[in-house]
């Protein structure tokens, strides 16, 4: 098993994985990995980093559509299921069954939920029937990362940018050891940093309030806003402020007003804050030197920039 290992191991990083951790099926915490391949043995966890200069045009306020084309789109459409597939495919011929795993954003059991990333409006809800892993804590129990406060789950070499997907299968692989909690001090970057204060300090995310603000709610973070934007709301200060706390009858409302910067292919919503929360956590593990994959310069290099509201 220990050369299938190192097989599978290097199909995978060959189709772009960057990181990958087999864990023991029997210490997952998620009822669902049983429930979706009841002879399972061992979850594979597979990441894949997000470019940090996928970030690089928010962080200057120059150019927005590179961070969801190339740090969630083509990832999810294109890179991941490609490496996914590979890995099973090898799992296959060495005469295993193996079960891929992507998240489906598009589907939700809760009722009145939503996913910032994609329109709320195509998402499918109240679907019980439909298993799907807990996908940040099946990364912890696989041995990816830790849970930061944010709920991202950060890694030594990349912090919180990666995106990762799943192999549920039934050859018995030695397992890899999972992290003891050791990056997220707490600090709270990651509620600071966000432009519609969708995050409390106990790391609470309200996902509606996420969803305004992570396609450009706040006029000080996003140069597309028009000067009429909102013009008969009357909580229109607060809401190009960040200030206002949306319900989700409301934030559906303030969603349907939003038109300024336009969508990606799949469904995908463009961001404008492109998680602003896991930017400013990265810099502060940078900063603190605690990263393993190390650059020449710092990605924060001048002071934030930001609009006013007068402006």
């Amino acid at each position: 098993m220990n050369q299938l290992k190192e097989n599978l191991t290097d199909e995978l990083r060959k189709n772009g994985a960057d990181l990958i951790r087999f864990g023991s099926a029997t210490r997952f915490c998620d009822p669902n990995v049983q429930r979706l391949m009841p002879e399972v043995k061992t979850v594979i966890a597979i990441a894949f980093r997000q470019l940090r200069g996928s970030r690089r045009g928010i962080e200057e306020g120059s150019t927005f559509y590179q961070y969801t084309t190339t740090a969630v789109e083509t990832l999810e459409e294109v890179i991941m299921p490609l490496a996914l597939l590979r890995g099973c495919e090898l799992l296959e011929k060495a005469g295993y069954e193996a079960l891929p795993q992507r998240r489906n954003l598009l589907v939700m059991r809760e009722q009145n939920e939503t996913n910032p990333e994609v329109d709320y409006a195509e998402i499918y809800r109240g679907m019980e029937a439909e298993h799907q892993l807990d996908f940040e804590q099946c990364a912890v129990d696989a041995g990816l990362g830790e849970r930061g406060l944010s709920g991202s789950i950060l890694t030594d070499e990349f912090g919180p940018c990666i995106r990762w997907v799943f192999i549920l299968t039934d050859a018995p692989f030695k397992e890899d050891p999972m992290i003891k909690p050791h990056l997220c001090d707490r600090c709270g970057a990651c509620v600071r940093a966000c432009p519609g204060h969708a995050l409390s300090k106990d790391g609470t995310l309200n996902r509606w309030q996420c969803a305004v603000y992570y396609i450009g709610g706040n006029r000080s973070k996003n140069p597309f806003m028009p000067p009429d934007a909102f013009a008969d709301d009357p909580e229109r200060l607060s809401i190009i402020s960040g200030e206002t706390k949306l319900t989700p009858e409301r934030a559906k409302e303030v969603l349907n007003e939003i038109h300024f910067y336009p969508p990606m292919k799949h469904a995908y919503q463009g961001s404008i804050c492109g998680r602003a929360c896991d930017t400013a956590c990265y810099i502060h593990l940078e900063e603190k030197g605690v990263l393993t994959r190390k650059f020449a310069t710092p990605f924060r290099k001048r002071l934030e920039w930001r609009l006013t509201i007068e402006d």
